[in-house]
């Protein structure tokens, strides 16, 4: 009986490290599903479509009016970075009166991975360690200091 606890103790905790392990999946933005889409058709007003798939993300008044959801899927497995799974861009276009002349659904396929949340602002210093700053200063002393 006591051999049977110590081994159930030990897988225990041989186990609790791999509980960390699962991944996580996070949806940002507005998933849309294919039989919303599906029901917006061309000739749709505008509040047919802001009943059907919600308020848009971002809209657009370059070339007619159009409406953007955006959404992205991303898994995280334990300590690891973000990974992007799914990112998606579904575009309605407008005529001039307000009916839907087109729609497009974008992936990943057909662009590139776009950071959202980049927490980072790139700065030209950044580029050079400190001593070659300092010689690109004294090759250049035009400072007045």
């Amino acid at each position: 009986m006591f051999a049977f606890v110590r081994r159930t103790a030990l897988l225990a905790c041989l186990a609790m490290p791999l509980g960390g392990c699962f991944t996580t999946t996070l949806n940002h933005g507005q998933v849309i599903s294919p039989d919303a889409l599906s029901e917006i058709q061309v000739g749709s007003s505008r509040e047919q479509v802001e009943l059907l798939l919600g308020s848009p993300s971002t809209t657009s008044n370059l070339n007619g009016d159009a409406y953007y959801y955006i959404s992205q899927t991303t898994e995280t497995t334990a300590f690891l970075a973000p990974e992007v799974v799914d990112q998606r861009v579904v575009a309605v276009y407008f005529d001039d009166d307000g009916f839907v002349r087109d729609i497009g659904n974008f992936g990943m396929e057909d662009g590139r991975v776009i950071d959202y949340l980049n927490r980072k602002t790139r700065t030209g210093g950044a580029d050079y360690g400190f001593l070659t700053q300092i010689l690109r200063g004294a090759q250049n002393p035009t400072l007045g200091l």
